[in-house]
């Protein structure tokens, strides 16, 4: 049986003219209650948009063939065909095709169901003017964010030779990064690779490894911080039969397992000290002890370690021994937060949704114009690891081929980035040329003043913008006198020089 609820009308608006109709977007009525299909028409000529009817599923499913409209509004409970079916049915033949589902009954299954097979939304009988017209302007940017990503190309094939490693990014700060690992490869030595938490560290050192000569021999990963304090020598070292409570066998420990290989020591920040050293008497004396035994075992183990603590300031503190840091810090990797490479979001996008595509958990293959200018403002505080899960999530949410902007999380769409809509080229100040500053001094009161009066300037992270005034304004009171800067930041000279070249000082 049809519904028979009406819908309350608007003030009786002018008939589309011909010309309206020939330009504006068209949206497709289907519903078998005639009285349904005249009012809902009169609402949505109020904006002159062009408007087709059908009084059936199958009537519908026709027309859209013919000459898909932007929007279509389907009653759920017709005569015939249902608009579940009907919706089906649509979505086949178009699956980009905008659909409103339109019921007076608001049941959990009709809400499951409608988003299920693709509906852009549903809308509960009887009708607010306001909110249906709300509802379809919402529903026709949409559909013109999906035509904008039409011609979307992505920016990489992860099916090419360079991306089989996991590892992507066309920025200076990552070109940086590959340059190092392939300087490390044909050696030994060992590497500390530091990073935020997410921006990759692990896939380095499998980098590291793949392109060495123990590339044929064991990989092991071990991530000290999820392993409890009193179980990680025996993870490590292994434990001899009866050497504890629990210990009815004896167990070969990583190191052992990883013998002519590579072992990856992640977060070894929160290694507890007495694990340190036993760690340094490897890295020394290349032989290990199981726990409650007496053999000394000899081992052929490169190491290489990684973490997103300062251990600079843990040495300071007496938490993390300093002649391990010495023995593992050999060659350092420090992996940019994506906060510091923007550029590298579009590529990062297209290898998460070609991953998703080949693995079969989405379908999403485009982004678009608007949703990736909104990926590309976020600052990213979980790294790459937060991308990964918001592509995720935002591609199962998508219907159809393109993820828009209404299917990225609320917290990533509402954040306030009117200052950086338009995105500014950032600016590297010549020392001699940059505004006077009223103190050469820069302590904490100025450096928040500085930061308040800048906060919106440019898109170059707060960080180094604090960071570069710093050098200015230290290098001015020391009259550029490089030996007597350096010693008052607290850096040696060669960073000093390393930092003034990347903010572009003179």
């Amino acid at each position: 049986m049809p519904e028979t609820t009406t819908i309350t009308t608007a003030t009786t608006p002018p008939a589309a003219t011909a010309t309206n109709a020939a330009t504006a977007p068209t949206i497709l009525v289907i519903d078998d209650d005639p009285e349904i299909r005249y009012s809902l028409s009169r609402v949505l000529s109020s904006r002159n948009y062009a408007i087709l009817e059908a009084s059936s599923g199958e009537q519908g499913i026709a027309i859209v063939k013919k000459n898909p409209p932007a929007l279509v509004f389907l009653d759920v409970r017709m005569g015939g065909m249902s608009g579940i079916e009907a919706l089906q049915h649509i979505r086949s033949a178009n699956p980009r095709q905008m659909v409103i589902l339109m019921t007076a009954f608001g049941t959990a299954q009709t809400a499951i169901e409608a988003m299920k097979y693709g509906a852009f939304d549903y809308i509960m009988k009887p009708f607010d003017p306001q909110k249906v017209l709300t509802l379809a302007e919402t529903a026709l940017k949409a559909h013109a964010d999906i035509r904008a990503a039409s011609n979307y190309k992505p920016t990489l094939n992860i099916n090419n030779e360079d991306y089989k490693e996991g590892i992507v990014g066309a920025s200076q700060p990552m070109q940086d990064v590959f340059k190092i690992i392939g300087q490390v490869t044909a050696s030994d030595v060992t590497v500390m690779i530091t990073g935020e938490s997410g921006t990759g560290k692990e896939l380095v050192a499998r980098s590291i490894w793949k392109h060495s000569h123990r590339a044929a021999k064991p990989f092991i990963a071990v991530n000290c911080a999820a392993i409890p304090e009193n179980l990680i020598e025996s993870e490590l070292f292994g434990h001899e039969k009866g050497s504890f409570t629990g210990a009815t066998n004896q167990r070969i420990g990583k190191f052992e397992l990883c013998d002519n290989g590579t072992i990856f020591l992640d977060e070894i920040g929160d290694m507890a000290l007495a694990t340190q050293t036993k760690i340094l008497r490897v890295l020394q004396q290349g032989e290990i002890q199981r726990v409650g035994g007496t053999e000394t075992i000899k081992v052929n183990v490169r190491i290489l370690a990684a973490t997103n603590k300062d251990l600079e300031t843990m040495l300071r503190e007496k938490t993390f021994r300093e002649d391990l840091y010495y023995r593992l810090n050999v060659v350092r990797i420090r992996m940019p937060a994506l906060r510091e490479r923007p550029d590298d979001i579009p590529q990062l996008v297209d290898y998460c949704l070609q991953n998703l595509v080949r693995q079969k958990k989405a379908r999403v293959q485009k982004v678009s114009p608007e949703a990736m200018a909104v990926l590309t403002r976020h600052r990213w505080p979980g790294n790459v690891r937060e991308l990964e899960n918001l592509i995720y999530r935002s591609a199962i949410i998508a219907q159809g081929d393109t993820i828009l902007l209404k299917d990225l999380p609320e917290e990533i769409r509402g954040q306030k980035t009117e200052a950086r809509e338009q995105k500014q080229e950032i600016q590297k100040p010549d020392i001699q040329t940059s505004p006077p500053v009223s103190d050469s001094t820069f302590t904490l009161e100025t450096a928040l003043d500085y930061l308040h009066e800048n906060l919106s300037n440019t898109d170059e992270p707060l960080l180094h913008r604090l960071e570069r005034e710093m050098i200015m304004r230290t290098l001015k009171s020391e009259s550029g006198n490089l030996a007597r800067a350096s010693e008052k930041l607290g850096i040696t000279r060669a960073t000093l020089r390393k930092r003034m070249d990347e903010y572009g000082l003179k």
